[in-house]
């Protein structure tokens, strides 16, 4: 899977750390930081939105995320993802994609 590099060009006022406020969620080898329903990245000295290209199930997910499932949540866009194992999932029709 690979990530679109889309510069946040609005973004240039408010550095996201760990001190923030807003949720920071480990990605690779980077941490992605949930700010209005979408997920920022530092990038080469800016902010890239950072959302996966293309569709990935996250095959053998039996486990089903709701919300006392004990996994964090994170509002993202029009639904919500569950932080599991590393990783961003999010319910999409009869299976879990990994964000």
């Amino acid at each position: 899977m690979t990530t679109v590099h889309q510069e946040h060009a609005e973004h240039a006022t408010h550095h996201h750390g760990p001190d923030c406020g807003h949720d920071a969620v480990p990605h690779g080898d980077h941490v992605d930081y949930v700010h209005d329903g979408h997920l920022h990245r530092e990038h080469e000295g800016h902010w890239d939105e950072c959302e996966p290209a293309g569709h990935a199930v996250h095959e053998g997910h039996e486990h089903v995320h709701h919300d006392e499932c004990g996994h964090a949540q994170v509002r993202h866009g029009d639904h919500v993802d569950y932080l599991h194992d590393g990783h961003r999932h999010a319910e999409h029709g009869d299976h879990w994609d990994d964000h």
